[in-house]
């Protein structure tokens, strides 16, 4: 399957009936929590429309799940405190620690199976850098010139 450019005329076209279709739901198979929501609407909004196929879509219900569970179990981390005291009266890590970065990791394997990382929307990091590095420059030249440019909110 040819890959078609973004900035051409068809991928604008593309990127127009994407934005008219509207949000994608799960597959009729998935459930989703309430709590699972947000996040699976930030997952699908990370990629093109045309992009989600019906396997992608199950493995985004299973990230978002994933991504609500994280902030549950740190929620009740934060309830509970980073260490908890046994039954013998010894000090312990809280133990959600340990589910807490499995489902860490379990986060970003999924992410990078379904190209949501920061990586596949943005590009290499070592790319990023230069595009700090102009916005610095950027940013610098604008201060530097005073009043001459009107900026919103000066």
């Amino acid at each position: 399957m040819e890959r078609k450019r973004s900035d051409s005329v068809t991928g604008a076209v593309d990127a127009m009936q994407d934005a008219l279709a509207g949000s994608i739901e799960p597959p009729s198979h998935i459930h989703l929590r309430d709590r699972d929501r947000p996040f699976w609407d930030a997952i699908i909004a990370s990629r093109p429309r045309s992009k989600w196929d019906e396997c992608d879509l199950e493995n985004a219900a299973n990230l978002a799940r994933c991504k609500a569970d994280i902030e549950r179990i740190q929620s009740e981390i934060d309830a509970e405190g980073d260490t908890l005291t046994n039954e013998r009266g010894t000090v312990v890590l809280n133990p959600k620690h340990t589910l807490l970065e499995t489902l860490t990791r379990r986060c970003i394997a999924m992410s990078r199976a379904l190209h949501v990382h920061p990586e596949a929307k943005e590009g290499r990091s070592r790319d990023q850098g230069n595009k700090v590095q102009e916005q610095r420059k950027a940013g610098d030249a604008v201060n530097s010139k005073g009043n001459l440019i009107a900026m919103p909110g000066r």
